[in-house]
């Protein structure tokens, strides 16, 4: 067990052929909060690793100190996925399992197909499949259990790498394992984002939206809209104050909903930052980023903090000789401002970011350049842990397999479930990971 406050222990558990780790949490005050001691001694859950092996989940304290640890994690492989797919959307159901949805195949061309992971059994199965094909899209858990797909690019039957964006929504029903069209957006989007808002209704802002041309033709979105479930249609709110497309956004702790960076659509980064207000239905700008990024990692921490990782920036360069970044940054709702934090062990773009249920965030895989232009970059299999107490990035446990472009969902067990993307080599993924 690792006790902040200073008192020092391990927990620890083997994995391989489907042993089960249990690991206690004793809570004595919620995470992120002062005047209250918080244990954490790990998750629970099932490896999928092979018979005989073993994985160590560890920590430890250092006596007399308080909140100093250093966690070490494993990543061990689960089942495969039943396609291999990237830029997919990966959803964790009300019963625990993660639904998996489109994605590219690899050859410029949308997959409808979609599979569930079932955490119990460590398997993926095929439920149904989409009413349209698309990748790039989001994907919103809503209230009712049900889970809301929304735009994304789709070929429609078109040459490869020539595919058009897409207006069109629908909705899974994890009951009947079927997906039902329902009204379109106002507008066609692919990089956009999605939002639930506490009221139930879903954000979705910005994106790159073609009006039925090559999605290589687009152009940018400042629009957003409001998906109603009660009435099943999307309706109009207030714009952005910026167009932009592969922004992130997060949703707060007071109900405000934090936009952040994104693509021009000139291949150049974005510094600047809104909130949307879902009781005004309008945007207002708050203030700018320490650097321009996008196709970054938006993380709400416990103490309501926003941590910014990585993403791709241009610093001056020509448009799409973008570099990779290693900085991080800090947004304090309280204050309105952005604060650089200690940086990545590593330069990351299309990565992941999970927060754990210790409070800590995992950073995995994605592309990195070492200071070379974007386009000269290598992949990752290496991962990291954002310490909020700290300020710091340790690196933990590496995957076991490098990858982009994939999913990572944190499961009711814990554990994080790595799915898909992109290998060294361009080629698509099938493997999956668990992260202990």
């Amino acid at each position: 067990m690792v006790t902040s406050g200073g008192t020092s222990g391990t927990m620890g558990g083997t994995g391989g052929g489907g042993t089960t780790i249990t690991i206690g949490r004793t809570n004595g005050g919620p995470p992120g909060t002062t005047g209250g001691t918080t244990s954490y001694a790990g998750v629970t859950g099932t490896t999928g690793g092979n018979t005989g092996t073993t994985g160590t989940v560890s920590a430890s304290g250092n006596r007399g100190t308080t909140g100093t640890t250093v966690l070490q994690g494993v990543f061990a492989p689960t089942g495969s996925m039943t396609a291999a797919r990237y830029a997919h959307s990966a959803t964790l159901l009300s019963d625990g399992r993660t639904l998996i949805t489109g994605g590219d195949d690899g050859n410029g061309s949308a997959l409808a197909s979609a599979e569930l992971y079932d955490p119990a059994a460590g398997t993926f199965g095929a439920t149904g499949s989409m009413t349209v094909a698309r990748y790039d899209h989001a994907a919103t858990l809503l209230p009712s259990g049900m889970v809301l797909i929304a735009g994304g690019y789709g070929d429609y039957g078109a040459p490869a790498f020539q595919n058009a964006l897409l207006s069109s929504a629908e909705l899974y029903d994890p009951s009947a394992a079927t997906f039902t069209a329902i009204g379109s957006m106002t507008a066609a989007r692919g990089s956009h984002t999605a939002t639930l808002l506490p009221s139930g209704l879903v954000l979705i802002a910005g994106g790159y939206s073609d009006n039925g041309a090559p999605a290589f033709e687009a152009a940018l979105l400042s629009s957003a809209e409001l998906y109603v479930p009660a009435l099943g249609t999307f309706t109009a709110t207030g714009g952005m104050t910026v167009a932009r497309a592969s922004h992130s956004a997060t949703l707060l702790g007071n109900g405000m909903v934090l936009i952040v960076g994104g693509d021009d659509g000139n291949g150049k980064a974005l510094a600047s930052a809104e909130l949307y207000d879902p009781a005004a239905g309008t945007f207002a700008a708050t203030g700018s980023m320490t650097m321009a990024r996008y196709d970054h990692t938006a993380t709400l921490l416990p103490s309501g903090m926003v941590l910014i990782a990585g993403g791709y920036t241009d610093n001056g360069a020509p448009a799409f000789q973008n570099a990779l970044l290693s900085s991080a940054e800090l947004y304090d709702p309280s204050a309105a401002t952005f604060t650089a934090t200690s940086s990545m062990t590593a330069a990351r773009g299309s990565h992941t970011a999970t927060l754990l249920p210790n409070g800590r965030v995992l950073i995995a895989g994605g592309y990195s350049d070492n200071g070379a232009p974007a386009f000269e970059a290598t992949l990752l299999s290496s991962a990291e842990l954002y310490v909020p107490a700290l300020g710091t990035f340790t690196a933990t446990g590496s995957m076991t397999v490098a990858r982009a472009s994939h999913s990572a969902t944190l499961l009711g067990n814990g554990l994080v479930l790595i799915a898909g993307g992109l290998d060294l080599n361009l080629n698509l993924l099938m493997s999956a990971e668990l992260y202990e």
